[in-house]
């Protein structure tokens, strides 16, 4: 059981990943990850619920050969995942169907082997031969991975869960042996009431087959729903990778004449062009050549509206071409792209141990060893007052079923998991576990203004004519003028025309006045459309009335520009960069989490100040230096705040990295994403909450689980060492508490948005 044939691990590489197997609890991960610690410049972190091991190197990287060698001395197996499954990559065979199988034939034999230990009038004569005959393959065959994992522990001088579980049935059943066969047990007409509390009995009289047979079924049918459970978690980051498209209609030569050619995704090329007919799902990320449509981006983000596209849209693979036909030159293929960015993100948070894990990691590590000193000191010290041998021998049983760790083991990596799953699914992208302690102590969230409240982009705000002028003839010959001209506060007024009036007149003799405007004929009139001292120059001055339109936009900070034609001026328009629509409503769940908000952007302080009123801000730094964002950052922690930083730039980049918590709209730029704790796929701010949200509701998940892993051990524990709890229960109850664990870490899969008018009231917290 080796590597899978895999090489040394590629010189220069920071980090390698393992798929380790035969884990069984977190006794296991610990083993493993003490032992792949132990070689030089080697840093592991082993997860049970996820099965694999994270390892990084100091200095040069350790061979993957001798990584799989330590980890086979630990009795398991390691394996390096095959790199970028793609989303053709095959489903890999579901590890619970053998489960299933082991467990449903060991309950049809244990049932009845039960119900005759439970049950007086169904105990026939000869009852306890049937009750073996039907037990022995259920001990051998059913409980045989627990027999194995324990002598491969023996020999390893180590103890796991498996040891408890195997030491616990074979005692069972061994004491079952020697009753039936040594002692009374066997004899014609014995009855065996069902005892809760310690049998008062010659213990030679007592079989426990029913222990044996009940402890193993109930075990085998906690794995069962445990690994069905983990399956379920896992399912967000396969169904991530499966959303690609599998193939891709590629233009192959130029023009009309282009050549269309069917190929795997995997033969894609960054810049080849390639066609998405309306509804196929876009190969890769790339731009838009031709064409104009509505992409559903809803798989990747969240974001149930579609987003318009045209030529010189970014589109992202994996979204569906909800309308017209488009052209895109790709740009990003394979493990480059966004939906590969998202997996393995996803991926590297699931694998990580939040700062809570670490206790139940260090207590697993201790615990099954003191649960067999825990048994051992229970069967003597009933011995030793003088107690039946059964009596000892119930209560040491009970202790060694009871005191797996699995629920332990489970706790954070279960929730994390699913959180971090669900997390994906709503385009909420955690980078690492660590970053879930961070959130619970956020009271503050800096909110960069440029791409992040507003959306970046300048647009038509407001028009103001003059007395008798109409306001659609201003809007159109402005328009038609501003259309020929590039400059973002002319496309700016002619998307704002077009949108209102219609089609746009093309200009004729058009100029560009640097600095001052634009001027040209519009459907035979001399139009000029710039600065008012553009418009002075040819003396037409601002009548009265337009004047108050020009001073409110400049006191707010926003762009205004005059229009003029025959000789006349005939009104203002305003641009500015608008607030997205979702900001105020953002900011409002901002202070519902606690949080108080703050506007930082490098504009005017009258810009700044009128959009932080919009959006319901009090706080403001406005001027300030994309260098000096950081230092505002670092005031604000000095003043005794946690702070959260959401932005998008690359100014924003030093700023997220010092903050507690840094998120990151995923419509920014690389440098920001790499900086950030959280990145958010959708530009929507609301986005921001909601992942404050999901990471708080996944720390109080991991908290609950902890403790009610805990306070199970805690109070199991005694009553099995007094002999007030029968071992065959104490299996059920060891198998509920893991179950428990997963079942509580799915709820997570639940949470629902803010933005999601069907969410409920309790998704509000």
């Amino acid at each position: 059981m080796g590597s899978g044939g895999t090489t040394a691990k590629p010189a220069g590489a920071a980090a390698v990943e393992l798929a380790i197997g035969g884990m069984t609890c977190a006794a296991c991960a610990n083993r493993v990850e003490k032992r792949l610690n132990r070689l030089e410049g080697v840093t592991a972190t082993v997860n049970f619920a996820t099965e694999k091991a994270r390892v990084s190197f100091e200095g040069a990287p350790t061979p993957v050969e001798d990584l799989v060698a330590q980890v086979e001395k630990a009795g398991y197996t390691a394996t390096v995942p095959r790199p970028d499954p793609g989303p053709s990559a095959a489903e890999p065979a579901d590890p619970t169907a053998v489960l299933w199988n082991r467990a449903m034939v060991s309950l049809v034999l244990s049932v009845p082997v039960i119900a005759m230990a439970m049950v007086p009038a169904l105990q026939f004569t000869y009852w306890q031969w049937a009750s073996l005959a039907l037990a022995a393959p259920v001990v051998v065959w059913g409980a045989l991975p627990f027999h194995v994992a324990a002598w491969k522990n023996l020999r390893l001088a180590t103890a796991t869960m498996d040891t408890l579980v195997s030491l616990g049935v074979s005692a069972a059943f061994l004491w079952s042996l020697y009753a039936l066969f040594l002692g009374t047990a066997g004899t014609p007409g014995m009855t065996h009431p069902f005892e809760l509390t310690i049998a008062r009995t010659d213990g030679s009289a007592n079989i426990y087959l029913e222990v044996a047979a009940g402890v193993t079924t109930f075990i085998l049918l906690g794995k069962y729903f445990e690994a069905r459970s983990k399956r379920r978690a896992g399912a967000a980051l396969r169904s991530l990778l499966e959303l690609g498209a599998k193939e891709v209609t590629v233009l192959r030569g130029g023009g009309p004449s282009a050549r269309e050619e069917l190929v795997p995704v995997a033969e894609l090329s960054a810049g080849d062009r390639f066609l998405v007919r309306p509804g196929e799902k876009i190969a890769t990320d790339g731009t838009v050549e031709e064409g104009t449509s509505a992409v559903d981006m809803s798989m990747l983000t969240g974001e149930s509206v579609p987003v318009e596209v045209s030529p010189g849209s970014t589109v992202v693979g994996a979204t569906v071409n909800a309308g017209g036909r488009l052209v895109v030159r790709a740009s990003r293929v394979g493990s480059d792209t966004q939906l590969a960015q998202m997996a393995r993100l996803v991926e590297d948070a699931q694998n990580g141990k939040a700062a809570v894990q670490r206790l139940a990691d260090r207590v697993s590590g201790v615990f099954v060893p003191v649960a067999i000193m825990i048994a051992v000191a229970a069967l003597g010290f009933w011995l030793g007052t003088g107690e039946p041998a059964s009596a000892a021998f119930t209560a040491a049983v009970a202790v060694l079923i009871i005191a797996c760790p699995c629920a332990l083991g489970l706790a954070t990596p279960m929730a994390l998991m699913v959180g971090t799953g669900r997390g994906a699914q709503l385009g909420i992208l955690i980078k690492g576990p660590e970053v879930l302690e961070n959130t619970r102590r956020v009271d503050t969230v800096v909110l960069d203004k440029t791409g992040t409240v507003t959306t970046g982009r300048m647009a038509l705000t407001g028009v103001a004519v003059a007395d008798g002028e109409d306001e659609e003839e201003v809007l159109r010959l402005a328009g038609a003028l501003e259309n020929a001209s590039e400059h973002p506060v002319a496309r700016a007024v002619a998307a704002g025309a077009a949108s209102r009036v219609g089609p746009l007149s093309a200009p004729e003799d058009f100029a560009n006045i640097e600095g001052l405007g634009v001027q040209g004929v519009v459907d035979g009139r001399a139009v000029l459309v710039g600065r008012p001292a553009l418009l002075e120059e040819w003396s037409q001055e601002l009548p009265a009335e337009l004047s108050p339109a020009l001073e409110k936009a400049g006191g707010e900070g926003r762009t205004a520009v005059a229009v003029g034609w025959d000789g006349r001026a005939r009104g203002v328009l305003v641009v500015a960069d608008t607030v997205k629509p979702t900001s105020a409503e953002a900011v409002r769940q901002f202070r519902e989490l606690g949080l108080t908000p703050i506007l930082l952007t490098g504009d005017h302080e009258a810009v700044a100040r009128s959009v932080a009123a919009e959006v319901g801000i009090e706080e403001v730094f406005s001027e300030v230096m994309p260098k000096d964002k950081v230092d505002v950052v670092k005031r604000l922690q000095a003043e005794g705040r946690t702070v959260a930083m959401v932005g998008d730039g690359v100014n924003d980049a030093a700023a997220l990295a010092q903050a507690d918590l840094g998120l990151s709209m995923g419509t920014g730029t690389d440098v920001a994403i790499e900086a950030s704790d959280l990145t958010l796929v959708r530009g929507d701010l609301r986005a921001a909450a909601d992942a404050v949200r999901l990471s708080r509701r996944t720390l109080a998940t991991i908290k609950g689980n902890l403790f009610w892993a805990f306070a199970y051990n805690a109070a199991a524990l005694p009553l099995a060492a007094a002999g007030l709890l029968n071992p065959m229960l104490a299996g059920a109850a060891m198998a509920v508490s893991s179950v428990f664990v997963v079942t509580n870490s799915q709820r997570l899969r639940r949470f629902r948005p803010l933005s999601d008018h069907m969410g409920t009231a309790a998704d509000r917290t």
